[in-house]
Order: C-alpha cells, then sequence, then structure tokens
C-alpha cells in the first residue's frame, strides 16, 4: 500500500484540519499527520492560543511545517477563507479532515430553533463549504486529494438529550456520499470519506464508574483514543480505492446490543 507521499506525490502533502486549536480529536489527527511527514493547517475559534502551542510542537517535535488559520465555522465566509488561506501559504492542499463540532447535551423541550440552526450551520454546512472550496482547488491537481469528514457512530442509534446534535451530524454521513460523487466529476482522484467515532474522548466530568460502563458497552471492552480515528484517517487517505463510505471507529458500539447507556461523550 503506498504511503502519503506516494498517494499524492509530494514530499510533504498538506492537510488542512478544522476543529485542530484546543486538545481534542482534531489535534490528535493533525499531530499524527504531521508525525507521517505532512505540513499542517490547524484551525481554531476560541482555542487560537493552544493552537500556536501544538503548532509549537509539531514543529519541534516532527520539524513540520504549520500554520494556524482562525475563524468561526457559523459564519459562511470562513470556510472559504480558512481553504484559501492553506492552499496561499503552501500552494496546494492534498487533505482536509472536517473535525470541528458542537456537541452538549440538550433537554428537547429546550431545543429551540436557533440551536437547531447553529448545529447544522457548524457541523454540517461548514463541513460542505470546506469540502467544496478544498475540492476546486483539488481539481486542478494531478493526484486531486483526500476530504475525510467527522460523523457519529450513533447517528444510527441516537442517545436522550441530543435531538440537535445527531441530525447535523447524520446530515455529514449522507453529504459525505453525495459530494464522493459531485467531486469524483471534477477530478476522479478527489475522494470522500467519513469516519465516524464511538466513545475515543470523554469529558472529565465522567466518573470511573461511568467509564467502566461505556467500555462495557463496546466489543473490545474499552474506550478509544483520538489516535484511533487519527489512524483511521491515515487509512482513508492511503487507500485510493476507498471513497464515498462511512467507517465506524467505535470498537463494535454500534453492532453490541448492551444495555448501557452514553453518558459524557465528546467524539468532536
Amino acid at each position: 500500500m503506498p504511503n502519503l507521499q506516494d498517494v499524492f506525490d509530494c514530499d510533504s502533502p498538506v492537510a488542512l484540519v478544522t476543529g485542530s486549536g484546543a486538545p481534542r480529536v482534531g489535534r490528535g489527527i493533525a499531530t499524527h499527520l504531521a508525525s507521517l511527514g505532512c505540513r499542517i493547517a490547524l484551525h481554531a475559534n476560541t482555542s487560537v492560543d493552544q493552537a500556536h502551542q501544538a503548532a509549537e510542537q509539531m514543529r519541534s517535535e516532527h520539524g513540520a511545517d504549520v500554520i494556524v488559520t482562525e475563524g468561526a465555522l457559523d459564519d459562511e465566509r470562513v470556510p472559504d477563507r480558512l481553504v484559501a488561506q492553506t492552499h496561499d501559504h503552501f500552494k496546494r492542499i492534498d487533505i482536509l479532515v472536517n473535525s470541528a463540532a458542537i456537541w452538549r447535551p440538550t433537554p428537547l423541550a429546550q431545543v429551540t430553533a436557533d440551536e437547531m440552526r447553529r448545529y447544522f450551520e457548524i457541523n454540517t454546512i461548514a463541513s460542505f463549504l470546506c469540502a467544496r472550496a478544498a475540492a476546486m482547488l483539488m481539481a486542478p491537481q494531478t493526484r486531486g486529494g483526500s476530504i475525510i469528514n467527522i460523523g457519529d457512530w450513533a447517528t444510527g442509534r441516537p442517545y436522550l438529550d441530543h435531538a440537535a446534535y445527531f441530525p447535523s451530524k447524520g446530515g455529514v454521513e449522507v453529504m459525505t456520499r453525495s459530494l464522493a460523487v459531485e467531486f469524483a466529476e471534477l477530478n476522479r482522484r478527489i475522494r470522500v470519506n467519513c469516519i465516524q467515532p464511538g466513545p475515543v474522548l470523554l469529558d472529565e466530568s465522567v466518573t470511573k464508574a461511568q467509564q467502566d460502563r461505556l467500555a462495557a458497552c463496546s466489543l473490545v471492552g474499552r474506550i478509544g483514543t483520538p489516535e484511533h480515528v487519527a489512524h483511521a484517517v491515515q487509512f482513508l487517505c492511503e487507500n485510493d480505492f476507498v471513497t464515498g463510505v462511512c467507517l465506524p471507529v467505535d470498537g463494535g458500539r454500534s453492532i453490541f446490543a448492551s444495555d448501557g447507556v452514553q453518558v459524557g461523550m465528546n467524539t468532536g
């Protein structure tokens, strides 16, 4: 199987990872890609200082060329700007990972129309706009590019108090298949895939007992890590015969008929 350098015919492929400022899944993905020799565009909105600290760490540990992009993704002008800034600096873009997302429990009776709109604006529409902007710049590239969206394993088995969140993530999965078809018309080497993480990053408020219950809800009997998602990103970038798929990275949680409940999960 070819490595990233072979796939993109570039010694240092360029990757933009949204939502990679704070130490969450997006940061883990960006750090892993940097370790594989990629040039990195981090993105942050409220975690800009943390993004700059992460950039320094990637430069120090991996010798990576890293920039920090900024902006609130509920502003429809920001996705185009982030992608353009990345391309202007590095003169190409090979990988886009749409990792930025919002996620918090809200009882059904308290969900407002504005909250629904905000979930779709950030989790769905911004991913669409970033993907489209990247695809337009990938199209002239001989080797195209790889676009990876981050969904959620539980869109098929949603749990309580996330009636605004799950529709926005379900839209990401349908969008992945649609854009795989659309972008292939621009360049057959542009591929679009989706990763559906399970419990890979828990809120600090989750107790040991709750962690044990969550672990018992997976077939592998443990909680995952951001590195598990990052490795899946690597696979989807390197395997140039995979496109339009939604890949669960959930320890078998989506197929395991346990009676556990979901608490404190944060896959973004």
